[in-house]
């Protein structure tokens, strides 16, 4: 197999915009078809092979060479690939990522600024089974007015932060600058993100085409029930109320 010419990574936490972006930058043909890639092939990375890996980089590279991945953090991957690679305890964790994903030098860091409808959204995905929804799909019909749990809302604000520290600690471990999408921002202005990522890559942009969104938004009537409940329940007896 042959390795590809520029790897990137995209890394994110849940409910950021990561999948949108995905199938916008597999749209374009230049960009790689950055998937989950080590999720989809192998969810156990101490059984993951050296030709697993191989198909993967064949997976999700294009014909120009380059190839993408995205992924939420986690270290268990970072010691699979030291030991696959058989590379020394004090190798950075960016050069260990590097031998798994061959001339990646470029990463892109997806966050969401309001931390309490990323929780809602993502605790909607959960009891509702409806992770996305393809663009003019009617809405499904959901019964889950009554689904609301402020703990679990409340756990999963907590499990995204710990998730963006995870990462901005493996990019500052190595003075990684990445290029930071917000999720605000991406849906404000989709096609010119797409292609200010493209730029970020060093891929000409000439005759390029960006697919229209793949996606649409899940937000409804009672997920913003839920944001209000969430906020007012959080701020109860202060003093200050910040929101």
């Amino acid at each position: 197999m042959t390795q590809p010419k520029l790897s990137y990574t995209i890394w994110f936490s849940q409910r950021t915009g990561s999948t949108l972006l995905n199938y916008a930058l597999a749209s374009t043909g230049v960009a790689g078809d950055p998937c989950e890639w080590l999720h989809y092939q192998n969810k156990n990375p101490a059984t993951l092979k050296r030709e697993e890996l191989e198909r993967i980089w064949q997976y999700g590279t294009t014909p120009n060479g380059v190839f993408g991945l995205k992924i939420g953090f986690e270290q268990r991957w970072i010691d699979a690939f030291r030991t696959m690679f058989v590379l020394p305890h004090n190798a950075s964790r960016a050069e260990v990522w590097s031998a798994a994903f061959p001339n990646c030098s470029k990463h892109i860091y997806m966050t969401r600024r309001n931390k309490v409808r990323l929780a809602v959204s993502w605790w909607r995905a959960i009891v509702s089974g409806e992770w996305h929804r393809n663009f003019g799909e009617h809405p499904q019909e959901h019964h889950i007015a009554d689904k609301y749990n402020y703990e679990a809302i409340h756990h999963l604000i907590f499990q995204s932060t710990m998730c963006e520290a995870a990462i901005e600690d493996f990019l500052s471990e190595s003075d990684i600058v990445p290029l930071t999408i917000v999720y605000e921002d991406f849906i404000q202005d989709y096609k010119g993100t797409v292609m200010k990522v493209l730029e970020f890559l060093d891929i000409p942009t000439d005759n390029v085409k960006v697919a229209p969104p793949a996606l649409d938004k899940l937000a409804d009537d009672v997920a913003e029930q839920w944001v209000q409940r969430f906020r007012e329940e959080s701020q109860k007896g202060w003093e200050n109320i910040r929101w």
